[in-house]
């Protein structure tokens, strides 16, 4: 996993915390995603101000979360769906 990419929300893209983890609502659809985490990323992720590496610093508990492994390739996918940017 690259420590160092930061991801913010694409244009006219909303997101918000649910019991499974995170939803994804777009206006140019509209179109729904989810994506499985859990509370391994919140919402506040998605601001561009802290990379993966510094929020998994920041939130040790999440530094054990057997869903872990799949989020470069979830973030990836929403990244080539146009939901998010990398900054």
């Amino acid at each position: 996993m690259n420590r160092h990419h930061k991801y913010k929300l694409a244009p006219g893209t909303q997101v918000r915390e649910e019991n499974f983890g995170l939803l994804f609502y777009t206006y140019t659809g509209p179109r729904l995603f989810f994506m499985p985490c859990g509370n391994l990323l919140g919402t506040d992720f998605f601001l561009g101000r802290w990379s993966i590496g510094q929020w998994l610093d920041r939130h040790p508990e999440s530094k054990n979360d057997n869903r872990l492994p799949g989020l470069p390739q979830s973030l990836a996918k929403l990244k080539d769906k146009g939901v998010i940017l990398e900054c």
